[in-house]
């Protein structure tokens, strides 16, 4: 190897050794300047276990109102509740997650309509414990369906039997059916049939209300634009669907029809409590729809004090699943019951205080039956010509 070779490898040799120097240096810098950073300091899992209980036992266990406001339920509702999930072992708690905190978050939920990730950063959660508890809670208070949304009680009303204004004309009456629109969230393609009257996609949603304000069924799922008509037919065709004991009925608006077991007003003729004044009324079918409507206007103060409580159907857009939506308004109806059964309830409007909805009087009307356009006929008669006695209001 000559001399000009040597000298060349030599400085090779030095080229390479310089950089690998360079670059231990640079990291060496590079590791220092990292050190120097603020360390994120991370609290013991016990610490934040105790602001979680702390956080907890502040918003439910405090008073009534401060539960209410945080679950949309006072305490002993809640505490019972968790209690009936407990003992049908449609709930369990786990090493990290009671019960009532599960039940919690998910009141917390559908009550304010907030975000997964706002709810797990209120109790302290990860989002995905948020929402997996939410399916958990939402499928345990469904299967509570059957026990809690009954079929009404055979018997006059309470609130019927023995008021001249309603007894014995509406002593068969065993309820009110209406329905309502929830927001809706679905696929671009299917918005069409889910935009109805609203200028948003909604899921029509018909119920049967008794007179103590309880929901006797539900069916829920319906594109917006479907007719009430038809959502009846749906409800009675069902197996385990809406069922009228022979001899009773419940009072219907007129886009429902006359149909065996449904009664409708008087198409055409003055209806709503807020259209009469001072004015007397005129004839039999005047006052067979104001009486009509004293009573029909139950369902709307049940579906009111509903929305009212859970935020979540007030015209909020949905941010899950629509089958989760479906099955939400059915978990919101369960609730309601439960609470109404547990005493009175600070969402319903009392019934001296409720506007009825003036919209509802332009709905399209559906055939009837002559069955029942003679019943009603019959009880307006027998209305207007007791009135003319002197007999009622």
């Amino acid at each position: 190897m000559d001399r000009q070779q040597l000298r060349r490898r030599k400085l090779f040799l030095i080229g390479a050794a310089t950089y690998v120097a360079a670059c231990m240096v640079a990291l060496f810098v590079r590791s220092r300047l990292r050190n120097r950073r603020q360390q994120i300091t991370y609290g013991p899992m016990v610490e934040r276990d105790k602001t979680r209980i702390d956080y907890v036992n502040n918003e439910i266990y405090r008073d009534d109102e401060t539960c209410t406001n945080m679950i949309r339920l006072k305490r002993a509702p809640f505490f019972q509740l968790c209690q009936l999930l407990r003992q049908r072992s449609l709930l369990r708690d786990t090493i990290h997650v009671c019960i009532e905190e599960q039940v919690a978050m998910f009141l917390h939920t559908i009550g304010h309509n907030l975000r997964i990730r706002l709810v797990g950063a209120n109790f302290n959660r990860s989002g995905e414990t948020v929402s997996r508890y939410f399916g958990v809670v939402l499928h345990a208070i469904g299967e509570l369906r059957n026990e809690l949304i009954q079929p009404p009680s055979m018997d006059t009303p309470a609130k019927i039997a023995g008021n001249p204004r309603w007894d014995p004309y509406f002593k068969d009456c065993i309820g009110v059916i209406d329905g309502t629109h929830i927001r809706a969230s679905v696929s671009k393609d299917m918005e069409p049939a889910f935009r109805g009257s609203k200028s948003f996609p909604t899921q029509k949603v018909m119920a049967a209300v008794d007179f103590d304000l309880k929901f006797t069924y539900v069916l829920a799922g319906w594109e917006g634009t479907a007719h009430d008509a038809v959502l009846l037919a749906d409800a009675v065709e069902r197996e385990n669907g809406l069922r009228v004991p022979e001899g009773k009925f419940y009072l219907v608006d007129a886009g429902y029809g006359a149909k065996p077991g449904f009664l409708p007003p008087f198409h055409g003729v003055r209806y709503h409590l807020n259209e009469w004044g001072n004015n007397p009324v005129q004839n039999e079918k005047e006052l067979f729809n104001l009486r009509h409507s004293s009573l029909r206007v139950t369902v709307e103060r049940a579906f009111g004090s509903l929305k009212r409580r859970f935020k979540i159907l007030d015209d909020a857009t949905p941010f899950f699943p629509f089958p989760t939506q479906v099955d939400i308004v059915l978990a919101c109806c369960i609730l309601q019951n439960w609470v109404l059964s547990q005493g009175t309830d600070c969402f319903i409007v009392p019934e001296n205080n409720w506007i009825p909805n003036p919209q509802r009087t332009a709905r399209e009307q559906a055939e009837d039956h002559r069955f029942m356009v003679d019943k009603r006929q019959f009880i307006a008669d027998r209305m207007w010509a007791d009135r003319q006695n002197h007999y009622g209001n």
